[in-house]
Order: structure tokens, then C-alpha cells, then sequence
């Protein structure tokens, strides 16, 4: 099998380009780069970089099913923000009391991972922004539906979601909720965002800190 990627930074630097290629300049001055961690961080990172405009991290937990953890239930975002996956709840039977253990279990790891991204650093004032939307990639797209709608809550001018691969039907359900959707490579079977990387160990908070604070730089 033929990777896309040889690691995330290089997934990134390809993305920038894409995004350099067919996105206007008018859409990318003053552009802010939105990172989904732990793993969209390090594309959002390149982006930013190669972009030239501010880097910062949106906060997003999926809602690993029980006994099941990679199939998502859905996911919560920052602002207080949930979405149900309702057909994959549905179909496993999931109880109202697990799918309640399983969220408050993710808001506090949220709330853990804000306060330990950010420290004493403000967040990026994201009202009437042009918003770019980065993940390493999509399977279901239920933590990227979930930053999205949470998203809307601070009004920006629009939002693009920006990935280095995903499922087209994926791909597909998120443009009724961003202005631009651009999944760079929809291959097809899907099986997974990692198999189109040739490296893609778990990205750590450590890393996350370090590309925060030397974007600021």
C-alpha cells in the first residue's frame, strides 16, 4: 500500500500549498490557523508557517463508544458544544448513563488540555475571521462537525476546513457547515487516517506546547 504522507509536517507543508493554490489571497490575508489536537496541531503548525498568520489550538474530544473507543459517538468542543453521531448510538444500543459517563470523562480531559495548551495565554480572537480548520485527516468527521458548530458561537467571517485526507462522503456531509471544505486526497477504501501516513505516532501535549509557543515567536 502507497502512503500520501511521510509524517505530518510534510502533510502540512502539501496542505499550505493546496491552500496557497486555490484559495484567493483575499481569503488568506489575515487568515487565523486552527489546529485540532493533538494531531491536527502539527499540520496547522506548517500551515501557519508557510502562510505567515497566527497559529492556535481548537479544542475537540470525541466520544469513544464503550468497549469501542476509535468508533466515535460523537464529539464535544470548547464552548460547551456536543454532537451525536445518532445513527452509530443507535445501532450499538448505547444507554443514556454512558453515553453521560463518556461525556462528562471527555470534558474533563478538555478542560485539562486547555489549561495545559494555553497556561496564562489568551486565545485568539476569532470573531470575523477568516478561520482555517486543520486536522491530519477525517474518518466520520464527528470532531470536525463538533468545531464546527461550536465555532459559530464566535461569528467568524468564515471558516474553512482544511485536511490532508478523508473519506469523500466525509468530506461531503461538512460543506452545508463550512464556507470551504478542502480534503486534499479522498482515497478510496478509506481504512483509516493513519494508513495514508508512513510515520503517525501519537502526537504529545509536549509537542503541542512547543509548536504553540514557537509559532508565537
Amino acid at each position: 500500500m502507497k502512503t500520501l504522507f511521510h509524517n505530518r509536517y510534510d502533510a502540512g507543508h502539501k496542505l499550505a500549498q493546496r491552500l496557497l493554490w486555490q484559495l484567493p489571497e483575499t481569503t488568506l490575508a489575515g487568515a487565523v490557523a486552527l489546529g485540532l489536537p493533538r494531531g491536527g496541531v502539527p499540520i496547522a503548525y506548517q500551515v501557519a508557517t508557510q502562510l505567515g498568520c497566527p497559529l492556535d489550538v481548537f479544542l475537540v474530544r470525541k466520544l469513544g463508544a464503550p468497549g469501542q473507543p476509535e468508533l466515535a459517538l460523537g464529539a464535544i468542543a470548547s464552548g460547551d458544544m456536543c454532537v451525536m453521531n445518532d445513527d452509530i448510538v443507535a445501532r450499538l444500543q448505547v444507554s443514556d448513563a454512558d453515553i453521560e459517563a463518556v461525556i462528562a470523562r471527555e470534558r474533563q480531559e478538555l478542560a485539562r488540555r486547555e489549561s495545559y495548551y494555553r497556561g496564562t495565554q489568551a486565545a485568539l480572537e476569532l470573531h470575523d475571521q477568516t478561520i482555517l480548520l486543520i486536522d491530519d485527516g477525517l474518518a466520520t468527521g464527528a470532531s470536525m462537525h463538533a468545531a464546527l458548530t461550536a465555532l459559530k458561537q464566535h461569528q467568524p467571517a468564515q471558516v474553512v476546513v482544511a485536511v490532508p485526507v478523508a473519506p469523500a462522503d466525509t468530506c461531503e456531509v461538512l460543506e452545508p457547515h463550512a464556507d470551504v471544505v478542502i480534503c486534499m486526497d479522498t482515497p478510496e477504501p478509506f481504512g483509516g487516517v493513519g494508513r495514508w501516513y508512513q510515520h503517525f505516532e501519537q502526537t504529545t501535549d509536549d509537542e503541542v506546547t512547543r509548536l504553540l509557543a514557537a509559532a508565537r515567536v
